[in-house]
């Protein structure tokens, strides 16, 4: 757990430091080292959130550096370090195999390289089709040389559901807003996030089952009920709260389109095709449930992850009918219960904390600082236009839990606390009343 960490910060630390230098800047001057410390973390830990203009500050040196971190930030800096040794002296050592489990999210030593290289080449084939699909509008928009520049830096931050763009005012608009009625791009972007967010280890079973869902684990039938789920649903709770609002004057179907991109990027992408000062209440409250609840385990996504919080309804609708909680004929163990408890409190007890620190330090209201930090814990990138306005020590607040974010708020804890044993001791069981 601790070399994760410890890959995720050394990255990062690199990125700060080639960001802040006047060869990544469009300027060629020193770019102050927190904003490059806030960038550089955004990307590797796949956020969005950005102090600058990436377009319009950062020189092509600049911007490829921060592909880099969001490409390394995606797929884990330990699967990618791990897996490079492996593959070049070919068979993997014991050490390599456990940290390319952990790093991967998978749960058996058995196939774990066999995952990861099939995680590398699948990486390389949705990448390439996206940038591909993009080249289609960004060349003739664009021009040759920048048109595919972009497929391909929107194809990768698209996938790793990092939200990083190069839109910067384009057509008065921002991040994909000039493109929000274009189906091409709404929908290869869409496609790439959920894919993306579906999670290596779902991919690998997918392939395993030969896409029947009666022969895949309980894992990938639950993350795929789960994400058809929290699409759908959305979707139709935003053609209704946004009618008058943020799709006010727009066709069906432009509206449908827009529903779709607004169901899927909070999850955790952070791209935007409206304005998010532009929801309305119940818009951006559904819009920051979404950034909460993020992606699957082991995907490019962050947030509580969608297991955990299918674990934690069955296990309340399971309370409620006493009886154990079960899912497509299995029984959820007491560990995973624990630990779904675990990430929803440790997550929440943050977004509370931070929330309450960024209205503190700069006087920012409610719903704007509950969406930042939900936003930067959740590893989303989908802001109401504040953080480039932040102070100093707002911005390493939102830092940090960027980084806690994309870590995990389990494995920060145990990271930081070490792993513990059970207790030799077997205490007496106590009566509480609760609820």
């Amino acid at each position: 757990m601790r070399l994760i960490v410890l890959s995720f910060l050394g990255v990062i630390f690199v990125g700060s430091l080639l960001l802040t230098t006047p060869l990544a800047s469009a300027g060629r001057v020193w770019t102050s080292y927190v904003d490059c410390l806030f960038t550089a973390t955004s990307a590797a830990c796949v956020t969005g959130l950005a102090v600058v203009d990436t377009a319009g500050h950062w020189s092509l040196f600049g911007q490829i550096v921060i592909l880099l971190l969001i490409q390394i930030g995606g797929l884990g800096a330990m699967t990618i370090i791990t897996g490079f040794f492996s593959v070049v002296r070919k068979r993997a050592s014991l050490a390599d195999t456990r940290m390319l489990m952990q790093a991967a999210g998978n749960d058996s030593y058995a196939g774990v390289v066999k995952l990861v290289r099939r995680l590398f080449l699948g990486t390389v084939i949705f990448e390439a089709l996206g940038a591909l699909l993009l080249a289609f509008r960004f060349v003739p928009t664009f021009g040759w040389a920048r048109g595919i520049w972009f497929a391909v830096f929107h194809s990768i931050s698209a996938f790793c559901n990092a939200g990083f763009d190069l839109m910067g005012d384009f057509r008065g608009g921002a991040s994909l807003s000039a493109f929000a009625t274009d189906p091409l791009v709404v929908l290869t972007v869409a496609a790439l996030i959920l894919i993306g967010g579906l999670g290596f280890i779902v991919w690998d079973d997918l392939l395993n089952s030969k896409f029947r869902l009666k022969n895949m684990k309980l894992h990938s039938k639950l993350v795929l009920v789960m994400t058809a789920f929290l699409v759908a649903v959305p979707v139709a709770m935003f053609l209704v709260f946004e009618r008058s609002a943020a799709f006010a004057g727009r066709s069906f179907g432009d509206r449908i389109l827009l529903a779709i991109f607004q169901a899927v990027t909070p999850r955790t992408a952070g791209f935007a095709t409206v304005p998010m000062a532009s929801l309305s209440d119940a818009g951006a409250l559904l819009t920051m449930v979404l950034m909460l609840i993020g992606g699957a385990p082991g995907s490019t996504a962050g947030g509580l992850k969608t297991t955990t919080v299918a674990v934690v309804l069955i296990c309340t609708a399971a309370s409620m009918k006493k009886s154990p909680p079960v899912v497509f004929k299995r029984r959820i163990d007491d560990d995973t219960v624990r630990q779904a408890t675990a990430i929803v409190v440790i997550y929440l007890t943050v977004v509370m904390l931070g929330t309450a620190f960024l209205c503190a330090l700069d006087s920012i209201n409610l719903r704007d600082s509950l969406f930042e930090v939900i936003s930067a814990i959740a590893t989303v990138g989908l802001s109401a236009g504040i953080t480039p306005s932040l102070s100093v020590w707002a911005k390493l607040m939102l830092t940090a839990l960027m980084f806690a974010g994309r870590i995990g708020g389990l494995t920060m804890a145990i990271a930081l606390t070490g792993e513990q044993g059970a207790s030799p001791v077997k205490f007496p069981t106590g009566k509480l009343l609760v609820g």
